[in-house]
């Protein structure tokens, strides 16, 4: 059996007809920037969301280049301030802080969650810190009501990296006594990108939202925000001809709104099909060099990749290190016909553009991040795996040695 990683073709089949209609409604419209389908997408991916805005912009990267830039704009930041982050993560995030000249401040994540470590969250902050951003890595939801709580003890912004979380969602607190992003709230269903000051999305191909080319956009409930983005990632422009700020060109184009209009029809169904895949890993994979992540309820694990984490060997008596079990499970599974993927084998901190930098100096010592570096596969999930794929694949993983 031949089993993708993630087969995009497949993916795009689903939709197929629709996708052509809706590519040859633009061919035809002669209107290709800023248009009908743009504006007809972010009302219904901000309806989707629950805010009141949805900016498109050229890809998730720039979406959160964005917020910080805009927050710099609006004067809620400046050069040097610090944005609290998960080290995990991957280097976009961090690039979108570095690129405003802001500091990122790399916090650990829990082994057995995926996600930023909220206990060591406050020892973290700092009179400079003005923004946690969480990332919902993986579909999982990372935020918690701790998170919360310290955003509003010290005024902070949350910012949310919803990359990879289409479709997945955080119940706020029912308590009284809790605070909630709004009192109105409390015991409400909140979709990622709605939870915090502002989110990220990126549409890239593989997501659980994808276009057929790079995509982004930014979420917010914040006027003033929304307004200055928009402006940001038009040349800096509010209208023609008039700059208000030095911007740049940052547009998501009519094609990719329209098929992505198409695709969030279907966003809520092909989570569930993947939610299915997912109880059949956890169900069945049994294996004592396999760890996965702790089960999450369904609302809150939209599974853009299903990560499990492959124990390292230990050195051999000589002292030399043996070969990666991770590297030998991932080329087993791949001459046994089933792609998978490493995310991510050398973490923000490690890369070379970072290595020199004044919060990387000396060289951050993060041994859980790192780890998850040397031990994290992703193994096959999409809308279109069958139960039968996902057997398949099972039986190779309790089968590895």
């Amino acid at each position: 059996m031949n089993i993708p990683f993630l087969s995009l073709q497949d993916v795009t089949a689903k939709y197929k007809d629709e996708i052509h209609d809706a590519v040859l409604r633009v061919v035809d419209s002669g209107w290709y920037l800023q248009g009908k389908e743009n504006e007809q997408f972010e009302k219904h991916y901000a309806e989707y969301i629950g805010t009141k805005h949805c900016i498109g912009c050229a890809n998730g990267l720039d979406a959160l280049i964005w917020i910080f830039r805009a927050y710099i704009e609006l004067g809620v930041m400046k050069p040097g301030d610090e944005v609290i982050v998960p080290a995990n993560t991957y280097i976009a995030t961090i690039l979108a802080i570095t690129e405003n000249n802001l500091v990122p401040v790399l916090v650990e994540p829990r082994v057995d969650t995926l996600q930023i470590d909220d206990s060591l969250i406050e020892e973290r902050i700092t009179e400079r810190t003005k923004a946690i951003c969480i990332v919902h890595l993986y579909g999982r939801l990372a935020c918690t009501q701790h998170i919360l709580n310290l955003c509003d003890k010290y005024g902070l912004k949350l910012i949310e990296d919803n990359a990879q979380a289409h479709g997945c969602a955080y119940v706020a607190p029912q308590s009284p006594d809790q605070p909630t992003p709004s009192p109105s709230l409390k015991g409400r269903e909140l979709k990622t990108g709605s939870i915090g000051s502002a989110a990220g999305h990126s549409f890239y191909p593989g997501k659980n939202l994808g276009a057929l080319g790079d995509g982004g956009a930014v979420t917010t409930d914040d006027d003033e925000l929304a307004t200055a983005i928009r402006a940001l990632a038009n040349y800096g422009s509010q209208r023609k001809y008039v700059f208000k700020y030095a911007g740049r060109n940052s547009r998501l184009d009519e094609i990719q709104a329209a098929v992505l209009d198409v695709k969030l029809r279907y966003l809520d169904e092909d989570v569930k099909k993947r939610q299915q895949v997912a109880d059949y890993y956890y169900e069945h994979i049994c294996n004592p060099l396999i760890t996965l992540p702790d089960r999450l309820p369904h609302e809150q694990n939209a599974y853009h990749l299903f990560p499990i984490l492959v124990a390292s060997p230990k050195s051999s008596p000589e002292g030399n290190d043996l070969e990666s079990n991770r590297d030998r499970l991932h080329d087993y599974l791949e001459a046994n016909g089933v792609g998978s993927v490493i995310h991510y084998p050398i973490a923000p901190h490690e890369q070379e553009c970072y290595v020199n930098e004044s919060w990387n100096t000396p060289k951050l010592s993060l041994p859980i991040t790192e780890r998850l570096a040397n031990e994290e596969l992703s193994i096959p999930m999409s809308p279109c795996l069958t139960i039968e794929q996902a057997e398949y694949v099972v039986n190779l993983l309790n089968a590895f040695k």
